[in-house]
């Protein structure tokens, strides 16, 4: 069972970002963005995720009202996973982070190489 969040804050940016800003839930958000997937495909898409961490955000994101799951019935049962409108909104937005990472990254490591460069000097 999923364990709920210990606090629930009355300043909606924090509750949100509670659970978009952890390690595994933008990934798993834009993962599902392409479409639904079942548990393994997401294992396999999502680099560096354990299992149980999957398992666990996949709760989170379902508890938030973001992914819907649906058990399909047949035998053995099979569990997709998709986004819901909501998740999709969610998803508009941090698409555009996405975008934005993806076009500014280079400059980002420029800028870490040039400053660590000169903390080795200065130290």
């Amino acid at each position: 069972m999923c364990a709920k969040r210990a606090q629930n804050y009355d300043c909606p940016v924090r509750d949100v970002l509670d659970r978009v800003g952890d390690a595994w839930s933008v990934l798993v958000i834009l993962e599902l963005s392409k479409g639904n997937a079942r548990f393994n495909a997401l294992s396999r898409v999502v680099g560096g995720i354990s299992p149980r961490m999957l398992s666990v955000t996949l709760r989170h994101l379902e508890r938030d009202g973001l992914v819907a799951r649906t058990v399909i019935d047949v035998k053995p049962p099979q569990v997709d996973y998709g986004l819901t409108e909501l998740g999709r909104s969610l998803y508009r937005a941090i698409g555009a982070l996405s975008h934005w990472a993806e076009q500014h990254q280079p400059a980002i490591r420029e800028s870490r190489t040039a400053f660590d460069s000169a903390q080795d000097v200065a130290a």
